[in-house]
């Protein structure tokens, strides 16, 4: 029997659920077969019924790995990645339609599947409690993260407007809580160096997936890029005096993890799968507390021994996380029902 995972996920622009296919499957000791929809038929309501009705007739019997919240629903010989069920646990973060089908999906996917990854303890056990699988159907098998092995271009290019940054990274959808890091940051900026500012990375969430962010103010010293591509991220992350990540919700959380893997200090929400990944090496706060976000930010630009400190801690952590070992795992989870 074969093992055949289902891209449809890799025609979507570049978010954590297509980097975490595409770092594992180059990461498999052997090449696996690889079945996506057309461009023109992987988005939105095509996407769906392609992955419901096209995609099992093609599988002829073999076994099936769905790596993204997501798959066909008669197919029992399936083994589903979760990244999380945020629109469950959510719904007023997203679009109605979208919430309405996963809603009607998800529960009975991870029913019918014949074994599911979880990328956190975290999600692992919302998955329990929501849809009352047995412990035994889910492994847990944590992210990776590698900027060491990303390609490296030149900032300069991005002309970013400050000698020193607080660097944000993640897509402006509503659970990265960006208004209350643009609350804080304007809190406390005149109470920072002149030459300080904060630096949000990301593009604005699919609009047919994601609500508004809900940014309406622009404090003093605050840049935004948009999307960056990937060249530019390991430098954005080596040169940033620390990064801030508010985060209301995560399944995982790759920003922090791949901030601590080139050493730069975190400031990380204290919720969900969070946690997990920063563990004692970045300081986890009330993301939901303005005063906890404003004496976090003060704190960190204020003392370069504690920024030092935490570097050392983030070097070490990261170490524990690697796309090698997620993929291995993995690859002994699909092994075991081939």
């Amino acid at each position: 029997m074969s093992i055949i995972c289902n891209t449809r996920c890799l025609n979507a622009s570049l978010t954590g659920t297509q980097r975490y296919t595409q770092k594992i499957l180059d990461s498999f000791p052997q090449t696996i077969e690889h079945i996506a929809p057309a461009l023109n038929l992987s988005r939105g309501i095509k996407g769906h019924l392609w992955e419901q009705f096209i995609l099992p007739g093609k599988l002829k019997g073999n076994l099936l790995w769905s790596p993204s919240n997501s798959g066909p629903l008669s197919y029992k010989n399936q083994v589903v990645t979760i990244h999380d069920i945020v629109s469950i646990d959510h719904p007023e973060w997203f679009n109605k339609t979208y919430v309405k089908w996963y809603d009607y999906m998800l529960p009975r996917l991870c029913k019918k599947a014949a074994h599911i990854i979880a990328i956190s303890e975290f999600t692992r056990q919302r998955i329990i409690d929501a849809f009352k699988v047995p412990e035994s159907m889910i492994t847990v098998i944590y992210n990776g993260a590698d900027l060491e092995a990303s390609p490296i271009g030149n900032t300069a290019e991005l002309a970013l407007p400050f000698k020193k940054y607080v660097l944000s990274l993640g897509s402006l959808e509503p659970r990265k809580n960006i208004p209350m890091l643009l609350n804080a940051w304007d809190n406390v900026v005149k109470q920072l160096p002149d030459d300080v500012g904060l630096v949000v990375v990301g593009g604005a969430g699919n609009p047919k997936i994601f609500k508004d962010a809900g940014i309406s103010k622009l404090p003093a010293r605050v840049h935004f890029t948009g999307h960056v591509n990937d060249q530019y991220i390991h430098q954005l992350y080596s040169n940033a005096l620390f990064f801030v990540y508010l985060s209301e919700y995560e399944g995982f959380g790759l920003p922090p993890l791949e901030a601590m893997t080139v050493g730069t200090p975190v400031i990380a929400s204290n919720k969900t799968a969070l946690p997990e990944v920063v563990g004692e090496a970045g300081l986890l706060i009330d993301a939901s507390s303005l005063s906890e976000c404003e004496t976090s930010i003060l704190k960190l630009i204020n003392n370069e021994q504690l920024r030092l400190d935490l570097s050392k801690k983030a070097l070490i952590r990261a170490k524990k996380f690697s796309w090698k070992n997620t993929a291995s795992q993995t690859w002994d989870t699909l092994q075991r029902f081939t």
